[in-house]
């Protein structure tokens, strides 16, 4: 039994155009830090908030001049690092606002001295836990912070550029969404029974391989899934994988493509029946410079991810809220 297919969120460009409003403030933060003596820079979250942050940290371990970790939030419960206290920022995400696990890191983090920001869907504890609170996409607002530390840190590049590309972004998300309907309508149509569908992702791209594969397959459709890393799929995965292996392969236009690149090709020789590629090369992206189509792609693959997570659903009449767990006993 199938279920409609929802629509394309119509709020889509406005969701991210506002997002994208805040960068002043997220600048005005980031400044202060500077100015405060900035040592270091920790992006915190669990499940599809940490996945949110790949994008941004792989930006910032390419080109920023400060150290910067990405942490689980109960890792950063946990393992309580010493490297964070005064002179830290932490970004921390939560769809909901309400993660136990994310308010509790937010809440030690504050506890060390450290300076403490927060986006959220709208507010909720997590904000009341944070020294500064804002509203939005968590990827989005992650990318925005990443910027706004090269900058504020003198990391020299075309900011009038990035300017065009964030102005932009918005139709350039929906006019994807748009474009890359019919390929996840024929990969959730094709793979919708499938026992098992392993998800391909380098780069800043790998956080929606794990995404898809936790998130939207797991969690959502109650399907066995595995993400991997496109260069560690070689170091062991790839001996399970032939022709009657569902396989989602995941390409960007960042640096890490010839991983992907290589992936496909090795799928495509020995795994060509029910693997599906999806790659951002394939998408117009109107407005977005050419120069910053990579650092734009993994915006773009979340984007997709969460329309090919829709198709599932219609296909195989499983609600994505529907839940067995999550949100229902104690855990």
């Amino acid at each position: 039994m199938s279920l409609p297919l929802k629509p394309i969120e119509p709020d889509l460009a406005d969701k991210a155009a506002r997002t994208i409003s805040q960068r002043a403030q997220v600048e005005e933060l980031v400044a202060k830090a500077v100015d405060d003596g900035l040592r270091n820079v920790f992006l915190v979250g669990a499940g599809g908030s940490l996945i949110a942050a790949h994008p941004a940290h792989y930006l910032l371990e390419r080109e920023a001049t400060h150290p910067v970790y990405k942490l689980q939030s109960d890792e950063l419960n946990t393992g309580r690092t010493r490297r964070m206290g005064p002179g830290s920022l932490v970004f921390l995400a939560s769809y909901t606002g309400r993660t136990k696990e994310t308010v509790a890191a937010a809440q030690y983090a504050r506890s060390t001295g450290a300076t403490v920001a927060v986006v959220t869907k709208e507010g909720g504890p997590l904000a009341d836990a944070a020294d500064v609170a804002f509203t939005g996409q968590s990827d989005l607002f992650m990318q925005l912070a990443a910027y706004a530390l090269l900058r504020q840190t003198g990391v020299e590049r075309d900011w009038a550029l990035l300017d065009q590309a964030l102005d932009a972004l918005p139709a350039a998300l929906v006019s994807a969404a748009e474009e890359g309907e019919e390929r996840a309508a024929a990969i959730a149509s094709a793979l919708k029974d499938e026992p098992i569908t392993y998800v391909l992702g380098s780069g800043p791209s790998y956080g929606w391989a794990y995404g898809l594969a936790m998130c939207f397959l797991q969690e959502m459709q109650w399907k066995h899934a595995a993400g991997f890393n496109s260069g560690e799929f070689f170091q062991g995965a790839f001996e399970v994988v032939d022709d009657d292996v569902a396989v989602i392969n995941l390409l960007g236009e960042d640096p890490s493509r010839p991983m992907a690149e290589r992936a496909r090709r090795f799928l495509n020789t020995y795994a060509s029946k029910k693997t599906y590629h999806v790659d951002t090369a394939d998408h117009t992206l109107p407005g977005i410079p050419q120069e910053l189509r990579g650092e734009v792609s993994p915006l773009v693959i979340a984007v997709l991810m969460d329309r090919l997570a829709r198709h599932y659903e219609s296909v195989r009449g499983h609600d994505l809220d529907q839940r067995h767990y999550m949100f229902k006993v104690d855990y």
